[in-house]
């Protein structure tokens, strides 16, 4: 995935998530909704890692195209 395509993913799973909130913010949110948004939610976050990992890459003259999507479980747990 090159930069546009890592961030229309991104585009794409903030509008649904933006929809599920909105279900639930009308009380209509089942348990399913709850579990999709968990996984958008570690999406997202793996989809912000490979934007970064790629522009860390160019910044420093190396080939963004290297960078690789992390596993769910590396990037949920990264210590800061």
């Amino acid at each position: 995935m090159d930069d546009s395509q890592v961030l229309g993913r991104i585009d794409e799973l903030v509008a649904e998530e933006q929809a599920l909130y909105e279900r639930e913010g009308h009380g209509r949110l089942d348990a399913g909704d709850r579990a999709r948004l968990d996984e958008i939610r570690v999406s997202l976050d793996r989809c912000w890692d490979l934007l970064r990992q790629r522009r860390a890459k160019r910044e420093f003259g190396l080939d963004p195209d290297d960078a690789k999507a992390r596993s769910a479980d590396t990037v949920e747990h990264y210590r800061q």
